[in-house]
């Protein structure tokens, strides 16, 4: 079984060589270069640049590396995708994503390009429009062209344009979550949450990550290092879950159970679907351990 490892996703302003360097440091599953919210208008044409460097050096080990771009009807859209597909980045997240067709015609224009069939494409869901037709988003997936293979909430745009307020527990916010992992999972996309905003607040942090992992998310997406530690623990197997999960494999494995659908382990009834949810948790166990083996030694979780 194949995990890809996507608990902590941080954003890196686009403008800024410091982060970016760093960042190639930093414990994070996913690194985001970012060329949209987090870059000024005239800042934008150098940080693609330093963007683009970045890329093709290749120097960020095992993680993913993600270059959110400006908007296709931005004066900086059309070079940003030209430039970025072909320094071959893991994926190009697109911002403002609202239909299907939005993401076909960006896949389309990579395909016209002759940009590397592992460039794959990420969506941003931070528009009312994205929320209420998010299965037909989700199913852009179906067409192998699409090259979709992740939706990331975009949740302050979406509380700016719906009034929304940030609440602890994110209760206004539940619906849109449910419907989103809903459609990621039936079109089989992974699906990563959006950020905390509030960096001196530990506790706050590690309760959305919590409760983003409840929800279904692979994980959540991040502002500062400082965030990632708590984020990676959060979205990882305890071990208590371990434990859990190697007896139950166990049992479904030992001869004398062969074509038994349901047993008895630790005292509750689990079944065949309960094995396979205990395979991926022992799966994603080891991908976290293959990753710590294979990075460098001055690898960190923050600052």
């Amino acid at each position: 079984m194949t995990i890809r490892l996507r608990r902590s996703a941080l954003y890196v302003p686009g403008s800024n060589p410091r982060a970016i360097a760093k960042a190639a440091t930093l414990d994070a599953d996913v690194i985001i270069l970012d060329l949209e919210d987090a870059v000024l208008p005239d800042e934008k044409v150098r940080a693609r640049q330093a963007v683009e460097t970045a890329v093709r050096a290749r120097a960020f080990g095992s993680r993913e590396v993600v270059v959110r771009l400006n908007h296709a009807t931005t004066r900086w859209g059309a070079d940003d995708l030209t430039i970025i597909a072909a320094a071959a980045p893991s994926a190009i997240l697109l911002s403002k994503v609202e239909t299907s067709l939005d993401i076909l015609n960006i896949a389309r224009s990579l395909g016209d390009m002759g940009a590397a069939k592992d460039v794959r494409l990420w969506a941003m869901v931070e528009t009312p429009a994205a929320v209420a037709e998010i299965g037909a988003l989700a199913g852009a997936a179906a067409d192998p062209a699409s090259r979709l293979d992740v939706l990331v909430m975009g949740l302050n745009d979406l509380a700016r344009a719906t009034r929304v307020r940030f609440v602890p527990g994110r209760a206004p916010m539940h619906a849109w979550l449910s419907a989103c992992v809903l459609a990621a999972r039936r079109h089989g996309l992974a699906i990563i949450d959006g950020v905390c905003n509030d960096l001196d607040d530990p506790s706050g942090l590690r309760a959305e990550c919590v409760q983003a992992r409840d929800f279904g998310f692979d994980g959540k997406s991040l502002l500062h290092p400082g965030q990632i530690g708590i984020c990676n623990a959060a979205f990882s197997p305890t071990d208590a879950d371990l434990s859990e999960a190697a007896a139950i494999v166990r049992a479904f494995d030992e001869p004398a159970n062969a074509g038994r659908g349901t047993l008895r382990v630790g005292g509750r009834m689990v079944e065949v679907l309960h094995a396979e949810m205990a395979r991926a948790t022992l799966a994603t166990a080891a991908a976290i351990t293959a990753r710590n083996q294979i990075e460098t030694p001055n690898v960190r979780s923050g600052l």
